[in-house]
């Protein structure tokens, strides 16, 4: 059944025919069941449907598209009214040759060109003609929504792909860094960071071709970078990192939460400070995920800092993914820097 309406609405001939079949039946039916002459109205239905068909179809396929779709309304007007005077002397050449001499004999010696009449023949076809033309622009209007609906998909889904690939040369580039450091220094902890890194490259080009991953995996990717840091600077950094609440069945978009933890050791522990520590905490609640991350940083004098192109991306990455469904706070202090990211679970 259901494979039999999809023919049907697409097929443009039959659903023509559908149409004008039922304008028919419906108008014959109408009039004649005022005076019970279903035969004589049928009949002129019957012999006015070619100049209603031509009428309406000049009107849809050649008015519309070049003059009412354009926004030329002069130009529609103007041949509106001229094929309507044109298709009104057919349909009046139509009733005195077909429908007065059988049923009004007394209309013949009217003369031929009687302007009221003349109008009266055209302005009897505009009911039809309106009704094909609201199905055309309804039908416009609808194939148009569900283009810009399209395109729209289209353009989120190209800028979410642009900005995540964005994440992944940013945060090689400053692990790099770091590895760099510690290959200067012939540090015997480069060959476990290079380890470290190969397990965060797999995940990035592997895992996070979805638009979800587990959350448990994320964690894992954060602890993973979280320990590439503390190989770099050693006893002069203190992370910690907790969570609570059930993981299992959570999923998030892939590296949202990284530039949050990644901005914490840049403008923290990279900074010049004896002491410096990392606190991120995951609270996996019923209907939300809340993670802080906060960091302490050196005094700034009161100059604020820009955000880099890692904030500014995941902060248009969760406009895009999470519209509506998350809350970022960032608070820059004199000494500490946090950020709030609560996540809506809709599942």
């Amino acid at each position: 059944m259901k494979r039999k309406l999809d023919w049907l609405f697409r097929n443009r001939i039959l659903q023509h025919i559908l149409f004008w079949v039922a304008h028919v039946v419906f108008y014959a039916w109408l009039y004649g069941s005022f005076e019970d002459k279903y035969q004589q109205y049928f009949f002129e239905e019957l012999i006015y449907l070619p100049g209603k068909m031509l009428f309406t179809y000049f009107v849809l396929y050649f008015l519309l598209p070049k003059f009412l779709l354009t926004g030329k309304y002069g130009g529609f007007v103007t041949w509106l009214i001229v094929s309507s005077f044109v298709i009104g002397i057919f349909q009046r050449y139509v009733a005195m040759t077909f429908d007065y001499p059988i049923y009004y004999p007394i209309a013949i010696a009217d003369p031929f060109f009687y302007f009221p009449k003349i109008v009266k023949m055209f302005v009897a076809i505009y009911p039809v003609t309106f009704v094909a033309v609201a199905i055309k622009l309804l039908k416009f209007w609808y194939a148009n929504q569900q283009a810009q609906q399209v395109l729209t998909r289209e353009k989120l889904e190209a800028e979410l792909k642009f900005l995540k690939t964005q994440i992944h040369p940013h945060f090689l580039f400053n692990t790099l860094n770091n590895l760099y450091a510690l290959t200067l220094k012939k540090s015997p902890l480069a060959p476990e960071m290079v380890l470290k890194l190969s397990e965060l490259i797999n995940y990035m080009l592997y895992e996070c071709n979805s638009d979800e991953v587990p959350l448990e995996k994320e964690i894992k990717f954060i602890r993973n970078y979280a320990d590439i840091e503390k190989l770099r600077y050693g006893d002069k950094l203190d992370i910690d990192i907790r969570v609570t609440g059930d993981v299992k069945d959570r999923k998030i978009a892939p590296l949202v939460l990284l530039p949050f933890v990644e901005n914490c050791f840049k403008h923290g522990a990279s900074e010049d400070l004896q002491q410096s520590w990392v606190k991120v905490s995951i609270d996996v609640q019923p209907h939300a995920t809340i993670t802080k991350v906060e960091n302490n940083k050196a005094t700034e004098n009161g100059i604020s800092r820009k955000e880099g192109i890692g904030i500014q991306n995941v902060k248009r990455r969760l406009d895009l993914i999470y519209p509506d469904q998350h809350e970022l706070k960032i608070m820059n202090g004199e000494e500490t820097f946090l950020v709030i990211l609560t996540i809506q679970n809709l599942q």
